[in-house]
């Protein structure tokens, strides 16, 4: 078994002590930058609907993410339900915003399950967790219950990074790679599009603190992420997601070496027909714009995804087995 920092926390006693001290924090949630306030534990569920146990929308083994995560054997994705944002384009809104399907509910052990599975059946290079912010509390409570089943792979927060800083400081040294969006450079545009007050603020403090704990990411001899942070950018129609500003943040504020995935995969889901700013795909000028701002910054390590690939990372969790299977 390899020994991973979340080893010597559970080893320690730190890890089950910080899962009591945030599952104390959602009889009164602060757990993301709303802080609604509301107690949680007795089911009352605030902005993200959502109350002390945890609901799954799909785990799998998911083969779409960058090629550092998904590897050759794929990422061992957990899908959560609901979201801290309601983004008007997100392309998860069947589980985000909606309730379409049916969510598998679990405490902790069973989210634990579902961590070893991952791991030891669909032989997974990676727990990744998708939408994670919400249930902050219940995934430290999860990995606590799976070490002892045998966790030892790389833990991965893939979040929009609307994140508290004082509730990312309880995961350190449990997750091994963060995953972050950076959505906007705009208080303005985030606002409008994902209902999130104050998102440029508390997202560049997020993924500094995120940057802070892991560092540039570190591959293994197969050329898998192990540590470190990767920053996602989507590149939205109108230069409404403030790529130039975002990106020089980045450079300047992280490292020119911070890994970057540039993503040119936006598609106007959900609501996005109804804002006319939103309502068509990125083309090749807004594309070849912000290729051009990061290679003038220097910004060299990452992926760029092609501009046609809007249609194929569509998720259907409608669909039976994985939800990106056609």
């Amino acid at each position: 078994m390899t020994q991973r920092k979340y080893h010597a926390l559970y080893k320690s006693g730190e890890l089950r002590e910080r899962a009591e001290r945030l599952n104390r924090r959602l009889a009164e949630c602060d757990i993301c930058p709303r802080a609604c306030r509301v107690n949680r534990l007795e089911g009352s569920g605030g902005y993200c609907r959502s109350g002390k146990p945890v609901r799954v929308a799909s785990s799998c083994a998911h083969n779409g993410e960058e090629p550092a995560i998904s590897g050759t054997r794929g990422s061992g994705t957990i899908f959560f339900g609901s979201c801290n944002l309601s983004c008007v384009y997100c392309q998860n809104y069947q589980i985000s915003q909606g309730h379409v399907g049916l969510f598998e509910r679990v405490d902790g052990r069973g989210l634990a399950r579902i961590m070893i599975y991952l791991q030891e059946e669909l032989r997974c290079h990676n727990i990744n967790l998708v939408s994670p912010t919400h249930y902050a509390p219940q995934i430290v409570e999860a990995v606590c219950e799976a070490i002892p089943l045998g966790l030892d792979i790389p833990i991965v927060y893939n979040s929009n990074a609307y994140d508290c800083v004082e509730t990312l400081a309880m995961l350190d040294g449990i997750i091994d790679i963060y995953l972050p969006d950076i959505k906007y450079a705009s208080d303005k545009w985030a606002a409008k599009f994902s209902g999130a007050k104050k998102y440029v603020r508390h997202s560049r403090l997020a993924i500094a603190e995120m940057y802070r704990q892991v560092g540039n990411m570190v591959t293994d001899g197969e050329g898998v992420a192990v540590r470190g942070l990767i920053v996602r950018h989507l590149i939205l129609p109108n230069r409404l997601s403030g790529s130039e500003d975002s990106l020089k943040w980045l450079a300047t504020a992280l490292s020119r070496e911070v890994t970057l995935s540039l993503m040119a995969q936006y598609y106007p889901c959900h609501n996005a027909g109804n804002e006319p700013l939103l309502s068509r795909r990125i083309n090749a000028g807004e594309y070849s714009e912000v290729v051009d701002i990061m290679e003038g910054l220097g910004m060299g390590n990452g992926w760029l995804q092609q501009l046609d690939s809007a249609e194929h990372y569509l998720p259907d969790f409608q669909r039976e087995g994985h939800p990106f299977s056609r």
